[in-house]
């Protein structure tokens, strides 16, 4: 009887463990990403090892594009942090996943990621200011600035590239997570640089 014990032991961790889709908390487990421009429209996508489109601009324009990741099925992996009070304690700060991008010529273009909750805009009390910025909106009714709603939903990881010179350079994307990357564009993603006309 012995036996019998330990065989119905050994199959009790079996559990979760081995389940593909279960993430180690705070991991994102994603099989490819877009980028979109600020209506929406995929720019450069990649996903599972497939790419598709690219990204141009003229010299001294600033392209801002979003960044989202895909799960295994293609889907946009909805950002769990959205639904979180921004207020929130920051335990474990150097865990949370951010952005890296390497590789690029600055000489050509310069890659920056930008969070676009660095933008308050409920702290923004001038219209003047509220209209100027990017990720805000005045709404006269309230007298106050708001973040637009297209922000909202599309939260997340903001890339600004500035066209610095003709030519192209390229760019390898990783999102890190601590001190490793959950997710590493598989090619570097080509940037074209052109001539004012």
């Amino acid at each position: 009887s012995n036996l019998f014990i330990i065989l119905f032991l050994g199959l009790i961790p079996c559990g979760c463990e081995n389940d593909p889709t279960s993430t180690p908390e705070g991991h994102t487990d994603a099989d490819g990403f877009i980028l979109e421009d600020k209506d929406g429209n995929v720019i450069y996508k990649e996903f599972e090892g497939a790419t598709e489109g690219s990204i141009s601009l003229v010299q001294g324009a600033v392209l801002e594009l979003s960044v989202h990741f895909l799960d295994h099925e293609g889907n946009e992996i909805e950002d769990e942090d959205d639904d979180h009070d921004h207020d929130h304690d920051h335990e474990g700060e150097g865990e949370e996943s951010e952005l890296r991008i390497t590789e690029f010529d600055d000489s050509i273009a310069t890659i920056e990621v930008k969070d676009h909750d660095e933008e308050h805009c409920d702290e923004i009390t001038v219209q003047a200011d509220c209209e100027a910025s990017d990720h805000c909106e005045w709404h006269a009714d309230d007298n106050a600035c708001e973040a637009e709603a297209h922000d909202e939903e599309h939260g997340g990881l903001i890339l600004h590239i500035t066209g610095i010179s003709v030519g192209s350079t390229d760019f390898k994307l990783e999102l890190m997570h601590g001190d490793h990357a959950d997710y590493t564009s598989s090619k570097n993603i080509p940037v074209t640089v052109n001539a004012q006309n």
